[in-house]
């Protein structure tokens, strides 16, 4: 890696940043939820700002983690987006969560991952480890995490979040639970002595979820995911 991810300072024992909770609107667009989520927390942007932004980045209905990196750049927010692959793994085409626009996406994904230098966009290949996290939300400072939905697994929730919540509208669900769902969260927080990670879920508009470091690294690290983590701070 080419250096390390955070600067090194003291770690405090307990974190809880008031990142806004804001629910996704549609079964694909938890990625932007997170980003207005963060953005609040941050910089407050106009919904106006939000939208244009969006426009002009031509983001659809498939929003890859470096599309988010685009448009906190896009709104003079300071990011750095670590990621296991540089680009699209070609594995992922067998993938049920990936198939449908895999095809039409690698090339575009490709082209944002090699544009990003020139473009300002901060992308660093490395791992990222669970010291690294807390030591940036020690620092105030939010991260949004693209986790594997299936594996993700919150202690303070009655239920746990069906997959099926994050079908199109219509979309009859029967209940087969698939290996892989990609969804984003924003990590807001830890308690060492518990050994928990806060986080927003976007699926909810209610509450904040918390889960085990072993089950939060088990479903970041999870295949599909390429251990993508969005480090965005408050200070441009």
């Amino acid at each position: 890696r080419s250096e390390s991810v955070l600067s090194k300072s003291p770690v405090e024992d307990a974190v809880q940043l008031k990142v806004p909770i804001l629910q996704q609107s549609f079964h694909w667009d938890c990625g932007l939820a997170c980003s207005r989520m963060v953005l609040q927390y941050l910089h407050p942007v106009s919904e106006e700002e939000f939208r244009i932004a969006g426009w002009n980045l031509h983001l659809t209905e498939s929003i890859w983690t470096i599309d988010l990196a685009y448009l906190m750049h896009a709104l003079g927010v300071r990011h750095r987006f670590c990621t296991q692959t540089l680009g699209v793994d070609k594995g992922y085409r067998n993938q049920s969560f990936y198939r449908k626009y895999f095809d039409t996406e690698e090339h575009r994904v490709n082209q944002l991952f090699a544009k990003a230098e020139a473009s300002g966009v901060l992308v660093d290949k490395c791992s990222v480890t669970i010291q690294e996290i807390q030591e940036h939300l020690s620092m105030g400072h939010a991260a949004i995490v693209l986790v594997n939905a299936v594996l993700l697994h919150c202690d303070l929730c009655s239920t746990p979040v069906k997959y099926c919540c994050f079908l199109p509208i219509g979309q009859k669900c029967f209940c087969r639970k698939p290996d892989y769902q990609g969804h984003f969260i924003v990590v807001c927080g830890y308690n060492k002595a518990s050994g928990c990670i806060f986080y927003n879920n976007p699926a909810y508009a209610d509450r904040v979820c918390s889960a085990s470091v072993s089950n939060f690294n088990e479903a970041r690290t999870s295949y599909g995911t390429d251990e993508d983590i969005l480090f965005v701070y408050k200070d441009r």
